[in-house]
């Protein structure tokens, strides 16, 4: 008996040694260790992801040199970046940070590899990046003085924050913390790495080595280009409607109003030209033409804009010209309308700018600021002169080209053109708020046709505001309903698995599957009404249920053949819950079957 122990002794002594030295070498990403904020970092942490694209990233005790430290292996696609300096990136946090801390040892600045180059449409030019495959080391200096005496279990914690890109769109700011333990008595004989680095004479891309007298000339006809842009078209009927109806009133005050116009133009770009004072002062950073692109609110507020416009462009709604115009361009109300439409007419510009505009527009970010702010100005001249040329010479007036059908023609080809420019627009937005705003798009538009379709010159005030006050009411509906960014899944859902499904009820599991389609309108009022509450995504997580996501949108997707042949089930939304020891499951078709559904999973037994 005493060999018997004295053997099983030893073998559960060689366990625990072998377990302790593995738990100390963790040689990659597919290292194991414990899971949480606040556990040991062996497996790769999913930093960033857009559909196919994605970036995770893990900890390895390294040597760099002679140096100890910890290495941060950084994988994923080429395609997802993110941005090597704080002088192109599109915000001071943008930048890649890695900073290291511990209770037990001191560290020194990240060491960053080279930086790769990718060029940014919206900007224009070239920027530098990291992305795919990359390390970054983070050196220990000195043991802390605070420390205690066994290093053989040290924690360090590792925090990654930066904006992650793709060629198409820019992912939400994260901050994420990733840790892992070392044995400090092991350190010479950590994985040695070796990478060439980026140092400080390492310069951003070069911007445009032009002159400034070149550079300023590209700004003036950079401003020149936008009155051609596709976008400005809808609004230049009204503008040349006001420039005629301003000559009427003398060349003086024709001048004055066009000046007025003019100054609206101006006042776009001397915000823009602000905010980038205020940013390159105040938070180090520069404003970037595209910046705005990177917003998800301002692309999918200008793709309504555009369609709306385009609405306009096909007659469903017109413009009138005000009082102020007609019969009262004298007034204040006249000039503060020329400048709330040159305002427009550049806001209007921004989606449809040509790469020249961007150039010009990148060179001014690289100068001083007073050249620099002087620079934006002379965009927002160029766009204003043709305007401030016909205001004082009404007699350029009589060259325009005279009204008929040809430009009715013309008006209505725009607006398929602006309807392009829109859907280019929404394509860029995330892909969980397309949809949600090409819904809104279109009772937009159902909108807009009621506020004007509906109202003639004879009908009567109180149903003109009536047809008026519910389309608003419905626009505002719809906005609430399809505009506000998709809620995060309470449920943690999983793809369809018939033997998933087999294995849970074999082992006694409660199963729950959501039959869907993305055709379906009402399981997308299903998916709102019953699986996003707070109380039915406890119940799962309580009776360990197993979540199925059965996508049936194609008629080949096994669940959709699961669906007919299986269950006999003419459609969708259908709910399947499997209760163990009942013979047939409980199917749920209607809609609003929250109150049912919870009862059921109140009477599971409890697992957690």
């Amino acid at each position: 008996m005493r060999k018997k122990a004295a053997a099983i002794f030893c073998v559960v002594l060689i366990f625990v040694v072998a377990g302790r030295a593995c738990a100390q070498i963790p040689d990659g990403p597919n290292s194991t260790g414990p899971a949480g904020s606040t556990d040991v970092v062996r497996a790769a942490v999913e930093l960033a992801r857009h559909e196919n694209e994605y970036s995770s990233a893990f900890l390895v005790p390294a040597r760099m040199d002679a140096r100890p430290g910890v290495a941060v292996i950084f994988e994923g696609t080429d395609d997802l970046h993110y941005y090597a300096k704080a002088e192109t990136a599109p915000a001071a946090m943008s930048k890649l940070k890695v900073e290291a801390e511990s209770a037990d040892f001191d560290f020194g600045e990240a060491i960053f590899p080279k930086w790769s180059t990718f060029f940014d449409g919206a900007l224009g030019k070239n920027i530098e990046v990291y992305a795919g495959h990359f390390t970054v080391f983070v050196p220990i200096t000195a043991v802390s003085a605070k420390t205690k005496v066994d290093l053989s279990q040290a924690d360090v914690d590792v925090k990654i924050s930066a904006q992650a890109c793709t060629d198409v769109l820019c992912l939400l700011p994260f901050e994420k913390t990733l840790r892992t333990r070392i044995n400090w008595g092991q350190r010479d004989s950590w994985k040695q790495i070796s990478f060439e680095t980026a140092s400080d004479t390492d310069h951003p891309a070069a911007g445009p080595g032009y002159s400034a007298w070149f550079a300023l000339g590209l700004a003036l006809l950079a401003g020149l280009s936008l009155n051609i842009m596709p976008c400005v078209w809808p609004v230049l009927p009204l503008i040349v409607m006001r420039i005629v109806e301003q000559a009427r009133q003398g060349r003086k005050q024709s001048a004055a109003l066009g000046l007025a116009f003019c100054l609206g133009i101006l006042l776009f770009f001397a915000c823009l030209a602000g905010a980038n004072i205020i940013l390159q002062l105040f938070y180090g950073t520069v404003l970037q033409w595209g910046d705005q692109f990177r917003s998800p609110p301002f692309v999918a507020g200008m793709a309504l804009l555009l369609v709306v416009l385009a609405l306009f462009m096909f007659g469903l709604f017109t413009v009138t010209v005000p009082s102020s115009i007609a019969g009262k361009s004298g007034s204040g109300k006249g000039y503060s309308g020329a400048v709330g439409m040159g305002l427009l007419a550049a806001v209007l510009s921004t989606p449809c700018s040509f790469a020249i505009l961007a150039a010009a527009f990148a060179w001014a970010q690289l100068q001083p600021l007073p050249l620099g702010t002087f620079a934006i100005m002379v965009i927002g001249i160029g766009m204003a002169a043709p305007y401030a040329i016909l205001t004082s010479m009404p007699a350029l007036l009589n060259r325009l080209p005279k009204a008929g059908r040809w430009m009715e023609l013309f008006k209505q080809a725009v607006g398929f053109l602006l309807l392009i420019i829109a859907v280019k627009l929404i394509a860029a937005l995330p892909e969980v708020r397309r949809i949600s705003v090409l819904y809104f798009a279109v009772v937009l538009a159902f909108c807009v046709w009621m506020w004007s379709g509906w109202i003639t010159y004879n009908t009567k005030t109180s149903r003109k505001w009536f047809a008026r006050i519910i389309a608003v009411v419905l626009a505002v509906i719809a906005g609430w309903a399809f505009l506000p960014a998709p809620a995060e899944e309470l449920i943690q859902w999983q793809k369809y698995d018939a033997a998933a499904i087999e294995t849970a009820n074999a082992e006694a599991r409660p199963v729950l599957i959501k039959f869907t389609a993305d055709w379906c309108w009402n399981c997308g009022v299903v998916e709102k009404v019953v699986y996003r509450r707070k109380d039915i995504a406890g119940l799962i997580e309580q009776k360990n249920v197993l979540a199925i996501k059965a996508d049936t949108t194609e008629k080949n997707h096994p669940a959709a053949i699961a669906l007919k042949n299986k269950y006999k089930e003419p459609g969708v939304p259908v709910t399947i819950l499997h209760i163990p020891g009942e013979k047939e499951p409980v199917r749920l078709r209607q809609i609003f079957f929250t109150k049912k559904l919870k009862q059921i999973l109140e009477k599971l037994p409890s697992e957690k």
